[in-house]
């Protein structure tokens, strides 16, 4: 059977080319994947799949009923949004839609996952069970379309017994797959501050309360819960990127804002932490005679790879690409919203290598630049039909 398949892939590789760079070239935002979705769920409408729409606004459910009797499912997931960067590569296949582009992989997920509905429809009589396609909306802005799909039943009838993703290294050369077992990725929260002090003349400090001077003892104090507070092992990651204080050379402001993220792996910690941080600077605020909002805006949870199904994935991989091309992967403090589903049901998050610096394919996602050597296709499409093969076959 992995002949069968990798001789699928190959055949098919040429149609999933085509439609990666169809989505490549009209990319659209999170939760406004219309017309995507429409293409998706065409091509999967041809194949006699059964399709539910509209799940979390654009999101797909297709199930694969294979010929052989089984109560066995298993689900396979691809993300489908795009992000608001402006593409510069100069390819047959860029953006078209002005400052939107696919600049993390999400065009190579939805092309593969199709490859993979072609191999295994193929081959549907010799396989016992239910493949369930996920096509999912909005992993790159909260709350996820990934939460807002488990809610609205796409891991319900039928449930599965595990779920598959897979996501672009472009650190991680073409031909290589990376695993990790256990927890894999981290939570992410939004973080907001707002600072409100009384504005005046820079010459005159003493009749404001300057919030620039507070937000910067507070931006130093907020660190600690990160140096003091947590754990030495257990990593954890404060960044505030945005700090917007409107005042002038001689203008003490109002108020100043300050924007950022919050990233651990635990979820106990994920609260207290917050806690802590909340306490901390409306406290020193006060004790500065100013005001201070802290809120948070609840990001994704921790991803965690089940470690038997992960062992399971190792050995198929093994087998399809060879122990020279598995990658033993660190733990990444970004995050993922694919983190939902392995909190449902057990389930394997791998790397699909796609860097070729001979091409000079070399640029990481989130980046104008970012683009993959298409040979990743013929890969992606065809061990994740061999996986869930042998998930449904086991």
């Amino acid at each position: 059977m992995i002949d069968k398949i990798k001789s699928l892939s190959k055949n098919f590789f040429s149609d999933i080319v085509t439609h990666r760079r169809y989505l490549h070239t009209y990319p659209e935002l999170s939760f406004k994947e219309f017309k995507t979705s429409d293409y998706v769920a065409n091509i999967l409408q041809k194949l006699d799949f059964e399709v539910t729409r509209n799940i979390a606004g654009t999101g797909i459910v297709a199930l694969l009923k294979c010929k052989n009797d089984s109560s066995k499912t298993i689900a396979l997931r691809a993300d489908m949004d795009a992000l608001p960067i402006q593409e510069i590569n100069n390819v047959a296949y860029k953006s078209q839609n002005e400052g939107i582009m696919h600049a993390c992989g999400h065009d190579v997920h939805t092309a593969s996952l199709l490859g993979t509905a072609f191999i295994l429809h193929n081959i549907k009589d010799q396989i016992a069970g239910t493949v369930k396609f996920i096509f999912q909306p909005g992993e790159e802005k909260s709350p996820g379309g990934a939460s807002i799909m488990i809610k609205e039943g796409a891991l319900e009838n039928p449930k599965p017994k595990v779920i598959l993703g897979q996501h672009v290294a472009p650190q991680i050369p073409v031909g290589k797959l990376g695993f990790r077992s256990g927890i894999y990725m981290a939570s992410a929260d939004e973080v907001y501050i707002k600072i409100i002090g009384k504005g005046g003349h820079a010459a005159m400090p003493d009749t404001s309360v300057d919030p620039v001077v507070i937000a910067a003892h507070i931006i130093i104090a907020l660190q600690q819960v990160v140096s003091r507070f947590a754990n030495p092992k257990m990593p954890t990651v404060l960044s505030l990127g945005k700090m917007t204080a409107n005042g002038a050379t001689n203008v003490i402001p109002n108020e100043v804002l300050i924007e950022g993220t919050f990233r651990t792996l635990n979820e106990k910690w994920r609260e207290d932490a917050k806690s802590k941080m909340k306490k901390m600077a409306e406290g020193m605020a006060q004790s500065m005679g100013a005001t201070c909002e802290l809120t948070f805006a609840p990001g994704y949870p921790y991803l965690e790879n089940n470690p038997e199904l992960t062992s399971r994935a190792i050995k198929n991989a093994l087998e399809y690409v060879g122990p020279q091309n598995i990658i033993d992967l660190d733990l990444w403090m970004a995050s993922e919203d694919f983190a939902f589903y392995t909190h449902h049901v057990d389930a394997c998050f791998y790397r699909l290598g796609v860097r070729n610096e001979s091409k000079n394919i070399v640029s990481p996602v989130h980046t104008p630049t970012f683009d993959i050597d298409e040979n990743a296709l013929e890969i992606g499409a065809g061990f994740m039909a061999w996986m869930a093969y042998n998930e449904l076959m086991e």
